[in-house]
């Protein structure tokens, strides 16, 4: 006699992959084994470091978080499986710990499926094998994405290997020769030429490490009879040392060495230059393991002398966005490596046009980034957003010194158009007299805004209190910030203006719970996804950490990543709004890449029931978010 519930569990299986590969007879053979779990929310599944189970998982109703645990106690949402997700199969293939936990988002029905019997009924089902292959293989797994695991290609995993070591640890030297902060330039030249190495590490009594000697050191300084051979290496010797700790990814690594500018990372016990040295990674360990990689587009712009060579490496961004977003690399290393790259073609163009300028700045100067850029989350070309701030100089030199830097901003800004960044039509820009001023003008500026907020003023608060140093003397940008947070001390009231601004989108949602589509003839019955979803997180999650006075993290998901470390009673809803900006940033990436525009607008229609779902759920923290705006700023009054 057939089981009823078995049946059903049959229903529900057959419609999703891997099961949909199956034959009626062998899925009902599994179906029969399948255990039913009931979850409550915020019951958990399994932790972070739990032995895998003899079960995966598949989602029957409700939805459950995937979440990392980021060292300090909070944790980051990584996934929320819907129904006909499966997760839980990695660890049971590559029999290891759980690398995330699992708990219930809201009320939910899982199924326990049995790895034997599920492996056992489909060990000769060529298409099952390759569904597993590779789900072991996308250890990087993009949650914000809809495009399910069993996509598979014959050119798929070869070129995505690539990618999904950037999410595996780096594999480091361990035990790296070293030679002590008393030795000679002679002792370390030596032990490099008997081990044959390009580098040494030079510790301390403790075995810290102090710093690092390099071949180019060796060649630069001594070989041209700069320094003695008998010269202590710390003499020499490139100091500090950037350390970090064991179990770093190799993307992190890659990050860390594009940022400072370095080859090697020293490996210590606890990450920092006060512990014990216990390995060291090098440019070319990364290399090896990555194959092509961004490092590849950075130095093409580095070495670009014109504008057009500049665009050709930031076109090739393009495609390699368009490779991680089909690779499904998770949408946060997507956008650290796309900022790193339009932060550097920002960079090469002001130094071009340094060249072109006649004479050398008259005195020291910070090119500040706008808007998205400002916040790190320019991933496709968009308009420009920026600034310069210039120091003070007496009465009498004001004109001309601005009149040097409006001239070159009018040649950095002609050349990212040309890159492909559009001239802002509002004209916020640095060639524009308004946005290209003396630090304390800029200080005076910003008070005025913050104490007589009105609709203009918010509107450009909106933009510029997202500003970020691209090139020049930060110590202006941060003297900047200062006078920002000080004078935000002083009122209440621009924080009640910046919290209603952020709460006055219209809704995502019309009647019956439908998506609210425009109705002008251009966009008719499309979904703007900017405006009506990222735009209100943006908001929000800038009024909320200026009021907490949160310095230096722009970007909006880490944004709400720190306001639920300071405000624990609405963490879940922080990591909530942190999930949707992600998954709202990866749609509207992926329909911008599609119809070459801002990806903006979107067509409701043409998304399949998983993609809807997935945007769907992110509507919910824009709603609760702009209540708790309401409520914390008294805006019942205030509208």
């Amino acid at each position: 006699m057939k089981n009823s519930i078995a049946e059903r569990v049959l229903d529900f299986l057959i419609k999703y992959p891997p099961f949909n590969l199956l034959n009626t007879k062998d899925l009902y053979e599994i179906s029969k084994e399948v255990s039913i779990i009931y979850l409550e929310k915020g019951d958990v599944l399994f932790e972070k470091g739990d032995p895998a189970k003899s079960d995966f998982y598949m989602v029957r109703n409700g939805g459950v978080k995937l979440l990392h645990s980021t060292g300090d106690n909070t944790q980051e949402i990584i996934n929320i499986s819907d129904a006909g997700d499966v997760f839980g199969i990695r660890p049971l293939i590559a029999k290891e710990n759980y690398k995330l936990s699992a708990s219930a988002n809201e009320e939910s029905i899982v199924y326990a499926i049995p790895i034997d019997i599920f492996t056992s009924v489909t060990k000769n089902n060529a298409s099952i094998n390759k569904f597993l292959i590779t789900a072991f293989a996308t250890n990087a797994y993009d949650p914000y994405t809809t495009e399910v695991s069993g996509k598979i290609f014959v050119d798929y995993l070869p070129n995505s290997a690539h990618d999904i070591v950037n999410f595996q640890s780096a594999n480091y030297t361990k035990n790296p020769v070293t030679c002590h902060v008393g030795s000679s330039l002679k002792d370390a030249a030596i032990k490099m030429r008997n081990h044959k190495i390009g580098c040494i590490i030079v510790i301390d009594d403790e075995e810290k490490p102090v710093g690092i000697i390099t071949n180019s050191d060796i060649k630069n300084k001594i070989a041209t009879g700069e320094f003695p051979i008998e010269t202590p290496v710390s003499n020499i010797m490139s100091a500090p040392v950037i350390s970090c700790k064991k179990g770093l990814t190799v993307a992190d690594g890659q990050l860390l060495m594009i940022k400072h500018h370095i080859g090697h990372l020293c490996i210590t016990k606890d990450g920092t230059v006060n512990t014990k040295l216990v390995g060291v990674l090098t440019h070319h360990d990364v290399l090896a393991t990555l194959g092509n990689n961004p490092t590849v587009i950075l130095k093409e712009i580095k070495r670009a002398n014109r504008t057009k060579k500049l665009r050709a490496a930031r076109l090739k961004a393009n495609s390699l966005l368009k490779n991680y977003l089909e690779q499904n690399i998770p949408v946060g290393h997507i956008v650290k490596v796309i900022t790193q790259i339009n932060d550097a073609v920002t960079v090469r163009a002001i130094e071009i046009a340094l060249k072109k300028m006649p004479t050398n700045p008259p005195v020291k100067f910070s090119w500040i980034a706008l808007g998205s850029q400002g916040r790190k989350e320019q991933i496709l070309f968009t308009d420009q957003d920026n600034a310069i701030i210039f120091e003070d100089v007496h009465e009498d030199q004001y004109e001309a010194t601005q009149t040097y830097f409006l001239e070159l901003a009018k040649l950095v800004t002609k050349s990212l158009n040309k890159v492909g960044f559009e001239y802002c039509e509002a004209d916020m820009m640095a060639s524009n007299p308004k946005w290209c001023m003396s630090i304390s003008q800029w200080k005076g500026q910003f008070e005025n805004w913050i104490y007589t907020p009105d609709e203009k003023a918010i509107l450009l608060a909106s933009i510029f209190f997202d500003f970020s140093p691209i090139y020049g003397e930060d110590t202006l940008a941060e003297s900047l910030t200062e006078t920002i947070y000080k004078a935000l001390d002083q009122t209440s009231l621009f924080f009640k203006y910046l919290a209603r601004d952020a709460i006055k989108y219209p809704s995502p949602l019309g009647f019956f719970k439908k998506f609210a589509v425009e109705k002008s003839a251009e966009q008719k019955d499309l979904f703007n996804i900017k405006n009506r979803t990222m735009m209100p997180l943006v908001d929000a999650a800038r009024v909320l950490t200026l009021q907490q006075h949160i310095k230096g993290i722009n970007n909006t998901p880490e944004r709400y990543e720190q306001l639920a470390v300071l405000d624990p009673n609405n963490k879940a809803l922080y990591h909530s709004c942190a999930y949707a900006f992600k998954a709202l940033s990866k749609f509207k990436t992926k329909q911008g890449l599609l119809h070459n525009d801002s990806g903006k607008f979107i067509d409701i229609a043409s998304l399949s029931k998983e993609e809807e779902l997935k945007l769907r759920r992110c509507l919910k923290p824009v709603h609760d978010i702009q209540e708790i705006l309401k409520i914390r700023f008294d805006l019942k009054n205030f509208m």
